[in-house]
């Protein structure tokens, strides 16, 4: 059994570790995005593409306005590799997905994560809040170059702040 003192530095060892991982650049980890109809992707199944991934809550205003925004830049540099992808991480999330997808007419994977999963990827403490969208970009060898919280002066001009980071991505050998 462990006593508080090591309780409380095992959780601020786990702490210091989430906040290392979060550093970019550096390698994507794994996240398995369950589609409405059942459908498992992995981000691995991506590789060659840039990728834009957004933890998102299926709720949230600012994260379907990413998710917008998002469509957008898919319809503008899909053809050039550009693929983005949707995590949704809130409860009941499998079963508000399509809903989601219809509201916004998204035309991109969009499915469900657990928000353990997503947390780990993102490196941040489970037990902290997270503000959302989260959305991290991935180069075409798998790499994570950005990443950008919901409180990140980056959504102040998300859609100029995309594309620079999509095109310059894409345009990256």
């Amino acid at each position: 059994m462990l006593t508080r003192r090591q309780w409380m530095g095992t959780a601020l060892g786990v702490t210091a570790a989430a906040s290392v991982a979060a550093r970019v650049p550096r390698k994507a980890g794994k996240v398995v995005i369950t589609l409405a109809g059942g459908e498992q992707l992995t981000l691995s199944s991506f590789t060659g593409k840039v990728v834009a991934l957004e933890f998102l809550l299926t709720t949230c205003t600012h994260c379907q306005r990413c998710s917008g925004v998002l469509q957008k830049m898919y319809e503008e540099f899909g053809p050039q590799g550009f693929q983005p992808l949707g995590a949704a991480m809130n409860d009941d999330a499998a079963k508000l997905v399509p809903e989601f997808i219809r509201k916004l007419g998204l035309k991109y994977p969009v499915g469900a994560t657990p928000r353990v999963k997503a947390y780990e990827f993102l490196g941040v403490n489970f037990f902290e809040p997270v503000l959302t969208p989260q959305l991290v970009f991935i180069d075409r060898g798998g790499m994570v170059r950005a990443q950008y919280g919901g409180e990140s002066d980056f959504f102040k001009d998300e859609e100029a702040n995309m594309r620079k980071a999509i095109e310059a991505l894409l345009t990256a050998r």
